[in-house]
């Protein structure tokens, strides 16, 4: 982790926020490695902690990405509980049972009405702002991460997110690790920001670094589109407290 901090402060990035993945409710996802287990996470509060003594020079904010299911909220919320995170990402990576991104159940995809995924997806974005329990919704248009898309713009299902959103009060991620994936788009698309503009939805920046070399990356085309997207500041959690910035046009991140 702490090869992570040493790359943002080469990016000149003013904090890092770590969030990885809550130990997911029940067997759910075990086979196919996608959250640390139970017993991790002391360890990995502990050693963000101490990170922040190792690196003065940067702010290094304790965060943890959810997932949502609709059988998983009082687990989430009674882990959440246990310790002082800075800031809570919540995602839907689940529709059912089905991993919907993972590229090992990817030929599912093939099977499926894709609209109705779609739809299955968005109303399971606004479940899991409706439970209070997030301060960000991550990477939220994720459904299309292979590429699959619906046959027309879900213009009622994005407005219905749009308001559910801004009633409870998340913030939306800019995350650009779409570019690295088959759909090479930044989630999410700049039709969907502008949609979030609208209602006032604010906006973090986000790489979902997986290695260190991730840190930062394409954030200079983040700001574009947040930009094209008709946003003028974003937002940073601290002791789960919002904080308002104003966008720098004109400062570089290269990373």
């Amino acid at each position: 982790m702490a090869d992570y901090v040493r790359k943002a402060l080469d990016c000149g990035l003013d904090e890092i926020g770590f969030n990885d993945h809550l130990p997911l409710h029940g067997d759910r996802g075990k086979e196919l490695g996608l959250a640390m287990a139970l017993d991790e996470l002391p360890g990995y509060v502990n050693e963000i902690l101490g990170l922040r003594e190792s690196f003065p020079e940067i702010k290094i904010k304790l965060g943890i990405e959810a997932d949502y299911t609709p059988d998983s909220v009082s687990y989430t919320r009674g882990l959440l509980a246990k310790h002082n995170f800075d800031y809570v990402m919540g995602s839907v990576h689940y529709i059912g049972e089905w991993a919907f991104d993972h590229p090992g159940e990817r030929k599912k995809w093939d099977s499926k009405n894709i609209d109705l995924v779609y739809k299955e997806y968005f109303e399971l974005l606004r479940k899991s702002a409706s439970t209070l329990l997030f301060d960000i919704i991550g990477h939220c248009d994720l459904v299309k991460k292979f590429g699959d898309r619906p046959s027309h713009v879900l213009l009622e299902d994005l407005e219905k997110t749009a308001k559910v959103f801004k009633e409870c009060g998340v913030a939306v991620e800019i995350n650009t690790s779409g570019l690295r994936k088959p759909v090479n788009e930044i989630y999410p698309s700049c039709e969907i920001l502008k949609v979030y503009r609208r209602y006032d939805i604010p906006i973090v920046f986000g790489s979902d670094a997986h290695t260190p070399g991730e840190v930062g990356r394409d954030f200079d085309k983040a700001i574009s589109l947040a930009a094209e997207a008709g946003y003028d500041g974003y937002v940073t959690f601290e002791n789960r407290v919002m904080k308002n910035h104003k966008l720098d046009y004109g400062k570089s991140i290269h990373c």
